[in-house]
């Protein structure tokens, strides 16, 4: 059990991306259950996890700590597994491993996490909790129509308890009333209102003198709200990213919105009218772990097997079916032909992307990814990039994000694979993007990047490369790649050809590729990286190297 403090809705936070999951919990319960989750299994769990290619992280300064983020959080809350008596997973742990359907399995967990509950109990600093904030916030979206994330972020974390649902709602409408009627800077004028807000929220913290954080000797009211807005923003965007698990939510990158995909509405509306706003066995940690744990809770509009065979009609007039399956098999079968669907509407981008159609739009969204102003930049860099790589030299590119039923990116590519994946025939290539810097960069990137490259090789058994995008590269991730051309590593496969390039560059690349008067060729791709593993022999140091190999890319099609 976890005892609360926050005065607004609590949510999990870990991990991000709530793909990344599933690997992890199957192998807690391939190698751990039956065995008690205590001090010994979590320090045996990680040294496990750390062997594994989907493994991104350190978890070497205290790892049992670092076991338990990863498994009393998310997994635990959201009823994939029980820790107590022993590890196991539950129902909904099995079908979310096995199932086709996962964005089915996320939103029955979501709707039935709550505040409070049997695992987190409010102290009595918290907030009076009595809500299920995922279905409160579906209920909210689908109010408005599209909500900002700086609505979400401001006021519907706030919906501490779904009594205040329409005093919630009220406070946003007079916050877009004054927001019209602001003629100043919006940045200033959103920075007014949630400092407002956050004054009001800990007004109590604030008159007793309790304005010290965990993380600073700091006890300045500047400094505290600081760190409540930032834990704010960090819960809104947790929120953004399990509601898009579900398949149901569509997101607005450049207007930072939410809302409802229009073919969803109505599973959405039946589970909000369906679905009990209240809490339930806050007095009982069996029945709620039977509740949470439980795949078929709560009914869905898609457990309505009439519905699941209009909808096979309304999405595909020649497949072909019976009406004594099951509706589960009726599911999957709905769900293989909006999947054939969405890589049909792939295939067309694809096309299109070849012919040099989305020229300017990709080199908008660099832009915009620069200038930070597109809702999660993670995901909106692997899918631009990947877009730009089909553009640039033909040859076969895969994405390892996820796409949702329309085409759109999802989420990221989970970490046992390359974010982008080239075949060209008789090389490979693959390509790592990330928007972190300095320190951060090296520490997440470095030893992933190299692992994914060898799985490459040795899946293809092609001679390959790797190409290392970033907004800004560090100089620490300089050195291990220019080191990683000399060094022969059997774990890597040999030597390991990876260039770090800056996003910019890499744009001018593309640019490159479209002003050319003919079609570049994946050797061109190639020379370049053999031209890197020339210069690594001749260059005196790393910094050298590096500086030559943007030149050598800002040149690439006439390498000889």
């Amino acid at each position: 059990m976890a005892r609360i403090d926050s005065k607004v809705v609590f949510v999990t936070t870990s991990p991000r991306t709530p793909a990344k999951m599933i690997p992890e919990i199957d192998l807690l319960n391939q190698n751990f259950a039956g065995q008690k989750w205590n001090n010994e299994t979590q320090i045996a769990f990680m040294e496990r996890l750390k062997e594994e290619n989907f493994f991104n992280g350190e978890g070497a300064n205290d790892p049992a700590f670092s076991a338990r983020d990863r498994m009393n959080r998310a997994p635990k809350a959201l009823g994939f597994v029980k820790l107590s008596p022993v590890v196991a997973l539950t129902p909904a742990g099995e079908r979310l491993i096995h199932a086709k359907r996962k964005e089915e399995v996320f939103l029955r967990q979501l709707l039935k996490f709550q505040l409070p509950s049997p695992y987190h109990r409010p102290s009595s600093h918290a907030a009076s909790f009595w809500v299920k904030p995922y279905l409160e916030l579906f209920r909210l979206i689908r109010h408005f129509g599209s909500l900002k994330f700086d609505e979400l972020m401001i006021f519907g974390l706030q919906l501490i308890d779904y009594r205040r649902f329409d005093t919630i709602v009220d406070k946003i409408e007079q916050f877009r009333t004054a927001k019209a009627e602001n003629q100043g800077n919006y940045k200033t004028f959103k920075g007014e209102c949630l400092k407002n807000e956050l004054l009001a929220i800990y007004e109590a913290e604030i008159s007793d003198g309790k304005t010290k954080t965990r993380e600073s000797r700091d006890k300045s009211i500047n400094k505290f709200l600081k760190t409540k807005s930032n834990n704010l923003r960090d819960y809104a965007d947790a929120c953004i990213r399990y509601l898009r698990a579900t398949g149901l939510v569509n997101i607005s990158h450049v207007g930072k919105s939410l809302s409802i995909i229009p073919e969803k509405i109505g599973e959405v509306d039946f589970f909000l009218k369906e679905t009990d706003r209240n809490p339930c066995y806050i007095d009982s940690e069996v029945q709620y772990t039977d509740y949470l744990g439980d795949a078929t809770l709560p009914i869905l509009q898609t457990d309505d097997k009439k519905i699941v065979i209009e909808k096979l009609r309304t999405n595909s007039i020649s497949v072909s079916f019976s009406e004594s399956s099951s509706v589960e098999e009726l599911k999957d079968l709905l769900y293989d032909t909006i999947a054939e669907h969405k890589n049909q509407i792939i295939e067309n981008q694809v096309s299109e992307i070849k012919e040099y159609k989305f020229y300017d739009d990709i080199q908008t969204v660099f832009k915009q990814i620069e200038n930070k102003d597109l809702y999660d930049l993670s995901l909106m860099l692997e899918w631009n990039v990947w877009r730009a790589m089909i553009m640039l030299d033909g040859g076969v590119i895969k994405a390892n994000l996820k796409f949702d039923d329309f085409g759109k990116p999802m989420s990221t590519a989970q970490g046992n694979m390359a974010d982008i994946v080239c075949d060209y025939g008789d090389f490979g290539l693959s390509v790592e993007v990330t928007m972190s810097s300095r320190q951060t960069q090296y520490e997440m990137e470095c030893e992933p990047v190299s692992r994914h490259l060898a799985k490459l090789k040795k899946t293809t058994g092609k001679p390959s490369y790797c190409l290392f995008i970033a907004p800004t590269i560090d100089e620490a991730c300089v050195a291990h790649f220019y080191a990683l051309h000399k060094m022969t590593i059997s774990y890597y496969g040999g030597k390991s050809t990876i260039i770090p390039l800056p996003l910019n560059i890499f744009c001018k690349m593309v640019e490159d590729s479209y002003k050319a008067t003919y079609s570049p060729q994946p050797n061109q791709v190639k020379r370049l990286f053999e031209r890197s593993n020339e210069l690594v022999e001749t260059c005196e140091n790393e910094r050298i190297w590096f500086e030559q190999m943007k030149q050598e890319a800002l040149n690439w099609l006439s390498i000889k």
